[in-house]
Order: C-alpha cells, then structure tokens, then sequence
C-alpha cells in the first residue's frame, strides 16, 4: 500500500465511531494488514448471505445497504460511509453477511483477511473490544429503527431517520444525505407523496434543502425538536 493510501486509510479509521478512544497503534495495524480495494457506482461491495470472510471498512465513498424483505423483494435499511464496517468477519460473527451493500459514488475498502486479524489480535486483543463495540452499535441502529416505526407518526419518524442517517455518517460533507426520496419511502413503509409532503414541509421551514437524489440537512437541531415530539 502506497503512503498517500495508508494516510487515506489511517484517517478514515481514526475518524471510524467504532475506534474513537482506542490508540493509534491499534489503527497502524489495521492499516498494515490490510489491503486497499476501490469499487465504482453501481458496483456491489457484498451480498445478502456472503459468506466471504474477513473485515471490510469503508475508507471512502458511500454506499445504499439493503436487506431481503417479504414479497421477494430488496429493500433499503440504511446508508453507509467512511469508517463503517459492512463486512464482518463470519467466523467470528456466527454467520454469513446480513446485507447487501451497492456503491452510489466511487468507493474505497480496507479489507482484512481473518488470518490478519488474527495477527492483529496476538499483538493487540484490544481489537476484539473494538470489534464487539461495532457490532453493538449495529445492533442498537437496528433497535433504534424498531422503535421509531413503532412509536413514531410518519413527520417524526422522517426526521429521525434523516438524524440517523447524520450521525452515521462521520465526514465532513455529512449534512448531505444522498438518497432519493423514493428510496426513502420503500426505507420506511411510506409512499412517495407523504414523504414528499413532509420533505417539502421541512424544506419550507428551512430545516432541509432538497437537490436531486439528495438531502441537505440545514437544521439538524431543528429536526431533533421534531424526532423528540417537542414541536
């Protein structure tokens, strides 16, 4: 891996969720073990039901996650960026791949083979404590959009999945959400016209700025009043 690579790939991990607190030398190894793969639009970084070993992290790009649903049909859960993890290694997870992720710009992959891990963690068992931090954040995602289907009206429930999708996200550009509203809508049970009813609602009161296949947040804490019913 070539220096400018290794800077890219440090400083996508450094900035990961999942890595924050844990020294830099656990991140130097992760860099040093693993290997750069770059995938253009349209491209799929794994597929539901891969049982492909190792880790994959997102250095660059973002990526639409998408599960199988009833009816035979794929439908979108979330959207990924850099420093997310969207492989898991399955020895260690108990199974084979949960979603399948499409590249929507071009995109950047740290990859690690279990054996690297392996080595990684004979020198730094931290990694394992790292490891079960992002699989737990998953999980909590997946609660989390449990509850807002349950407990939420269709206004509130846009608001916090839009919030979602900003605190996933760990890059300086992150109030761009890029998802079509119509993808939105299959996301989260509703139709076109009541997201595009409440977007255009949220766009009037300033708190989004709608481009296409995109959603600028320009009011995050104008939103979290909505998500928290306090307006």
């Amino acid at each position: 891996m070539q220096a400018d690579d290794r800077s890219l790939a440090f400083q996508a991990l450094r900035q990961a969720a999942w890595l924050q607190g844990y020294p830099d030398d656990l991140v130097h190894r992760l860099v040093g073990e693993g290997r750069l793969v770059r995938l253009n639009v349209g491209e799929w970084a794994q597929a539901e039901g891969d049982d492909r070993p190792g880790l994959s992290v997102v250095i660059a790009g973002q990526l639409h996650s998408y599960c199988a649903a009833p009816g035979d049909r794929e439908v979108l859960i979330g959207l990924v960026g850099p420093g997310s993890v969207i492989g898991h290694a399955t020895r260690y997870s108990g199974g084979p791949r949960l979603v399948t992720a499409v590249c929507v710009e071009p995109s950047t992959f740290l990859e690690l083979s279990e054996e690297a891990l392996d080595r990684i963690g004979s020198q730094a068992p931290i990694i394992w404590q790292a490891m079960a931090g992002f699989a737990y954040a998953h999980m909590r995602s997946a609660v989390r959009m449990a509850a807002e289907v349950i407990s939420l009206r269709p206004r509130e429930r846009i608001a916090a999945r839009l919030l979602a999708f900003h605190d996933h996200v760990q890059t300086a550009d992150r109030h761009v959400i890029k998802v079509s509203q119509e993808l939105l809508g299959e996301m989260m049970g509703l139709t076109r016209k009541t997201i595009n009813q409440h977007l255009s609602s949220f766009e009037r009161a300033g708190l989004i700025r709608l481009g296409y296949g995109k959603i600028e947040l320009a009011d995050v804490g104008g939103l979290k009043l909505i998500a928290d019913r306090v307006v």
